[in-house]
């Protein structure tokens, strides 16, 4: 089995209610994700960038590997996930789920831990 690849740009693999940029520039970036009771993030890594979570709304469930660990966190808790620690987002609650994800310092990339699924027909 081959090693999954890095992806500059992973907005097209998973689906979210709301996705908006409020800083972006080389080494770094702010990003707002807001995700429905259903949606998540992926398992996935970054080579190189942390990222730091911060809830504004809602409840995150965060589940991490290497160490396992399960991690939930309410409006203004903050977690930061090492770079190529593996880490699943989901939402945790019966509304919106709304956080910032602060990414860097380092060249972004998103490296998917298990193959995408097909849309259903």
């Amino acid at each position: 089995m081959s090693q999954p690849q890095p992806i500059k740009d992973a907005s097209h693999l998973y689906e979210v209610e709301r996705r908006a940029y409020h800083a972006e520039r080389p080494g770094f970036r702010i990003a707002e994700l807001q995700l429905s009771p259903r949606q998540k993030v992926p398992w996935h890594t970054h080579s190189n960038i942390s990222d730091t979570f911060y809830v504004l709304e809602g409840q995150m469930r965060l589940f991490l590997q290497d160490p396992k660990e399960e991690v939930n966190l309410k409006p203004g808790e903050v977690y930061v996930v090492r770079p190529t620690r593996p880490h699943l987002v989901t939402n945790a609650g019966m509304n919106s789920l709304t956080f910032l994800i602060l990414q860097g310092v380092g060249e972004y990339d998103f490296v998917p831990l298990l193959p995408a699924k097909s849309p259903a027909p």
